[in-house]
C-alpha cells in the first residue's frame, strides 16, 4: 500500500475516532432517534442496521456513505415506509457519480408522526397538530484503491412539533473494505456525529451519535452471505426490563447481564441472492426483541425480511417488520437508471 493510500485510509479512521471522543464526553438521553431508521428495504430486512451489504442500488446506501459508489450512476431512488400507528415516512434520493473513482449523492427525507390532540397546561384542548422531521442530505464517496472506499454524509435536519421548531447538523462517516474474490465486506462508521443548532426551548437534545462496524460474508460456492453487525458499541451496558416467565420464581426485573448486553449490540442477517435480479434477506435484531418485552411482543418481533427485483433498469424492493402485536411495518423501494430512457 503507497503512502497517498495509506494518508487517505488514516484520515477516515481519524475522523472516526474524534466523533467517537466527543460521544464519550457526552451524557444524558438522546433525541432525534428517528435518523437511526433505515429508508432501504435491504437494510431494514437485515436487521436495521446493516452498513456492510454490497449493493448497486442507490437506496442501499443509506446506512454508511462508505458503500457509494461509481456503479450508481444516473440513479433515482424513491422510498416509502409504513410505519408504527399512523407514521409515514418518504424520501427520495439522487447519485451521480464524480469521475471514475468517485460519487455523490442527494436526498430528502420526510418523517410524519400522524395527528395529535393538543392541550394546554390546564389539559384545555386546543386541537390537532402533526408532528414532523425533515432531513436533507448530500454524500460524497471516493474509491481509496481497488478493496477500500470511503464516504461521508451531511445530514441537516427540521423538526417542527405544534409551535416549536428546531434544526440541526449531522455527519456520517463510513469506511468499506470489499474483496470480490473472498465475497468479504468489511465497513466501520461514525453515525449521527453533530448536534443542535436551533433548540426547542432552552434545553440541548443530543443527536443518537453512535459507532459501527460489521462484516459480510458469502457462504462458498452458495449464493447466500451472512452479516453481523455490532452498534452502540460507545457503551456496553444495555439493560433493559424483562416481565419474567409468568412463575412464583421469575417475576422480571431489570436485565443486565454479559449474555444480555452482548446480544443487544449485535444484528445477525443472511441474505440469498441466486442472480443480480433477484435477492432475500433475513434479519434479526436481539435488541428490537428484548425492548419490546414489556409490550405484547410476537414471535416476529426482533426478526425481519426483506426481497428485491429488479428488471432491466428499473428496480423494487419491499421489507417487512413486526415489532409487536400491535405494530406491523412495511416499506417499499423504487429505483431506476435515468441515463437508460
Amino acid at each position: 500500500m503507497n503512502s497517498p493510500i495509506k494518508k487517505n485510509i488514516f484520515v477516515y479512521l481519524a475522523l472516526m475516532t474524534s466523533g467517537l471522543q466527543t460521544l464519550c464526553a457526552q451524557d444524558g438521553t438522546n433525541a432525534y432517534t428517528f435518523l437511526n431508521l433505515p429508508t432501504s428495504t435491504l437494510s431494514y430486512g437485515l436487521g436495521g442496521v446493516n452498513i456492510s451489504s454490497i449493493s448497486d442500488d442507490i437506496n442501499a446506501s443509506d446506512r454508511n456513505p462508505g458503500l457509494l459508489g461509481p456503479e450508481i450512476d444516473m440513479q433515482l431512488g424513491v422510498n416509502y415506509m409504513r410505519y408504527i400507528g399512523d407514521s409515514n415516512f418518504a424520501g427520495v434520493k439522487f447519485g451521480r457519480r464524480a469521475g471514475e473513482h468517485s460519487a455523490w449523492a442527494a436526498g430528502i427525507q420526510y418523517f410524519g408522526y400522524g395527528e395529535i390532540k393538543g392541550t394546554d397546561i390546564n389539559g384545555v384542548h386546543t386541537g390537532e397538530f402533526s408532528p414532523k422531521d425533515l432531513l436533507v442530505s448530500a454524500t460524497y464517496a471516493h474509491d481509496i484503491n481497488a478493496r477500500w472506499r470511503g464516504g461521508a454524509t451531511i445530514k441537516y435536519v427540521y423538526s417542527s412539533y405544534d409551535s416549536f421548531t428546531a434544526m440541526a447538523l449531522a455527519t456520517d462517516i463510513g469506511v468499506n473494505y470489499y474483496n470480490p474474490d473472498s465475497d468479504f465486506s468489511f465497513s466501520a462508521m461514525v453515525a449521527n456525529l453533530g448536534g443542535q443548532i436551533k433548540r426547542f426551548n432552552e434545553k440541548y437534545d443530543r443527536l443518537p451519535v453512535d459507532l459501527r462496524v460489521g462484516f459480510s460474508k458469502g457462504i462458498g460456492s452458495l449464493p447466500i452471505a451472512i452479516s453481523v453487525t455490532a452498534w452502540n458499541l460507545t457503551k456496553w451496558h444495555l439493560p433493559y426490563y424483562h416481565t419474567g416467565d409468568g412463575s412464583g420464581n421469575d417475576n422480571g426485573g431489570i436485565k443486565d447481564s454479559f449474555t444480555s448486553n452482548l446480544f443487544r449490540h449485535l444484528v445477525f442477517a443472511a441474505d440469498f441472492t441466486p442472480n443480480d435480479s433477484f435477492h432475500f434477506g433475513i434479519g434479526y435484531n436481539y435488541k428490537t426483541r428484548t425492548d419490546m418485552s414489556t409490550y405484547k411482543r410476537s414471535l416476529l418481533s426482533g426478526f425481519s425480511a426483506c426481497m428485491g427485483l429488479s428488471v432491466r433498469n428499473f428496480g423494487i424492493g419491499v421489507a417487512f417488520a413486526q415489532p409487536h402485536t400491535g405494530a406491523t411495518t412495511f416499506m417499499i423501494n423504487l429505483s431506476t437508471k435515468l441515463y437508460e430512457f
